[in-house]
């Protein structure tokens, strides 16, 4: 086991939520919060959608959540949701109208999971962690959902400094994780 006492082994929800993560409100202030927030709400009480649930906007200390179904939704009407979002592309044109009238003033949005969209300080994406972690650790590995070009996993999917496995669910995750632990001599 010697050989790998610097084997890091971290499951982060967003990549700011380290000891080292900042204050959203802050660095960004409450003036352009409660503009980002309040835009945003106006724009989801327009939608029509099969249902809705509750909590549509989610505060936390590094980003905002914003839910159009709500996060109160059943697993099945989450399923609705993802399944109609998937045809309609309603969180993609929510993130374009979001960009469109807040990129000016700091903000980046990522389509997040099944129903979310990450709105968050430029470079406070899952990126952010990647200087506290590069100063101790030669090799980083990433897994993430949504690494497509707009998902909040892409940025450090593709950074250079991380190596990017793409995967489907939990299930999925902890095949990978394991298969990759196995494969450098470290078993569970």
């Amino acid at each position: 086991m010697e050989n790998h006492k610097r084997t890091l082994l971290l499951f982060d929800v967003d990549g700011t939520l380290t000891a080292s993560r900042q204050n959203l409100v802050a660095f960004m202030g409450d003036e352009k919060l409660q503009s980002l927030i309040n835009f945003a709400l106006g724009y989801l009480s327009n939608l029509t959608l099969p249902c809705k649930r509750g909590t549509f906007v989610e505060f936390r200390n590094g980003m905002i959540n914003f839910c159009p179904v709500g996060r109160s939704c059943s697993q099945a009407e989450r399923q609705q949701f993802s399944d109609l979002d998937q045809k309609e592309h309603i969180r993609e044109e929510m993130v374009k109208h979001l960009r469109e009238k807040f990129t000016a003033d700091g903000w980046e949005f990522s389509i997040g999971g099944q129903i979310s969209i990450d709105a968050f300080p430029i470079g406070w994406d899952k990126r952010y962690c990647l200087q506290y972690l590069e100063k101790d650790f030669d090799t980083i590995h990433f897994f993430g959902d949504k690494v497509e070009k707009g998902g909040n996993d892409h940025e450090i999917y593709s950074d250079p400094r991380t190596i990017g496995h793409r995967v489907m669910n939990p299930p999925d995750t902890k095949k990978q994780v394991l298969e990759l632990l196995s494969q450098n001599g470290i078993t569970l």
